[in-house]
């Protein structure tokens, strides 16, 4: 992959220093690693859009529970032995 340059003021370049650092990477390394969790939040989040409207549908819910048998007890009925 080639390399390219983008231009920040030295006082974003300097945080993003720091604080690569106090990961133990590299300024180049944090970036790259900081843009891929931000593509997955934006997918994250576009997925998420999808699922509410989808079980927002008319008879899904209902649906899932005859496939599925529903949802699991709730854990706060549990008590510890």
């Amino acid at each position: 992959m080639a390399d390219t340059t983008v231009k920040i003021d030295s006082a974003t370049r300097d945080r993003f220093a720091a604080v690569a650092a106090a990961h133990g990477k590299s300024v180049r390394a944090y970036l790259a690693e900081l843009a891929i969790e931000q593509e997955n939040q934006l997918a994250l989040g576009r997925a998420t859009v999808a699922f509410r409207d989808a079980v927002g549908q008319p008879g899904i819910a209902e649906a899932f529970d005859r496939e599925f048998g529903g949802l699991p007890p709730s854990t706060s009925a549990r008590r510890a032995a």
